[in-house]
């Protein structure tokens, strides 16, 4: 089995150990990004600006790298610098930064319920672009666990949660009486689709940059987030009057902060040494660890949908490596 198809060839059952210690890692901390963000709530909302956690993420994975290689954790290459290597790095930055905003845009043009259903698409998108650039053909069984994983998705995002106040006796809340009602608009639309193909197309870009070099991983990653803060920092400083860079950040928000820059390392190994694919299986998983933590942290009660995705995703992970 390959790598592409989530084998470890020609690993000792030590490094397999460290694969999957490094899966299971990244699963709890996509998982846990959503609660982490609504511990930090104050009166509802969250009191510090979007753009300061995404900027300070992408310097602290800055930083990370930087110093992994000067205390010798990774190889510095001999000569030069290659820094012409470090151009292509700037796509996949942009890239990152355009689906990244996206999301935020896309909010104006439907509701929460709808984006979180239609945005399972992007696994459709993340296929495609993975077959069409890494020349990678995926088998009829693979092709309906990748289905079965967009499955998961819609029924998870479509109702795997429940506020427990909406079956109390009694009038709902005044949040609960009136839902934002089902919409979406042809603008909407078209961006989602937008959306999904930049999100595809950016994490196989990267998959194939990052093989394609024959740099260490850490440096790969100093010139991809190097591009990330420049670009994030101008978003930042274009964002208008707002809270100061550090304002409203409390000790959740700094976990918010290190767990995502941890988790981009995680993932940028996995895109390294694995695949696109396999990220897709880890964000997929991480809906489990999310809504155990959400019942666990936030009081949310799990329904029957919950456990029908998670189903559906051990149903994708077993057709997709398990044996052929």
């Amino acid at each position: 089995m390959s790598v592409e198809d989530g084998g470890m060839p020609g690993l000792g059952r030590p490094r397999q150990a460290r694969w999957i210690l490094m899966l299971l890692l990244s699963t709890a901390m996509y998982g846990a990004h959503a609660p982490l963000l609504a511990l930090c709530h104050v009166d509802g909302r969250v009191p510090f600006r979007p753009s300061s956690a995404v900027l300070l993420t992408e310097l602290t994975k800055l930083l990370l790298c930087a110093f992994s290689l000067l205390v010798g954790w990774q190889t510095w290459p001999h000569g030069a610098l290659p820094w012409r290597q470090a151009a292509p790095f700037a796509l996949s930055a942009l890239l990152y930064s355009a689906s990244n905003n996206l999301v935020i845009y896309l909010q104006r043009y439907m509701d929460p319920s709808t984006y979180q259903v239609l945005s399972n698409l992007k696994i459709g998108s993340t296929a495609l672009f993975y077959c069409l650039c890494l020349q990678h053909r995926l088998s009829a069984r693979q092709g309906l666990a990748l289905l079965l994983l967009m499955a998961a998705g819609v029924c998870y995002a479509a109702g795997g949660l429940q506020d427990p106040r909406n079956t109390l006796p009694g009038p709902p809340p005044a949040a609960v009486a009136n839902p934002m009602p089902l919409h979406i608009t042809p603008l909407g639309l078209l961006l989602l689709v937008l959306y999904c193909l930049i999100s595809g197309l950016s994490s196989v870009y990267t998959e194939l940059l990052m093989k394609r070099q024959r740099l260490p991983l850490a440096l790969q990653n100093l010139f991809l987030y190097t591009f990330g803060v420049l670009l994030n920092l101008g978003l930042h400083a274009g964002s208008g009057p707002g809270p100061g860079l550090l304002e409203g950040f409390s000790g959740w928000a700094a976990l918010v902060v290190l767990s995502q820059a941890l988790n981009g390392l995680l993932m940028s190994a996995v895109m390294k040494h694995g695949s696109s694919i396999t990220r897709l299986f880890v964000v997929s998983c991480s809906l489990v660890v999310n809504a155990v933590l959400s019942a666990a942290l936030l009081r949310l009660q799990l329904t029957a949908a919950f456990f029908l995705a998670t189903l559906l995703i051990g149903l994708a992970v077993s057709l997709y490596y398990g044996s052929h």
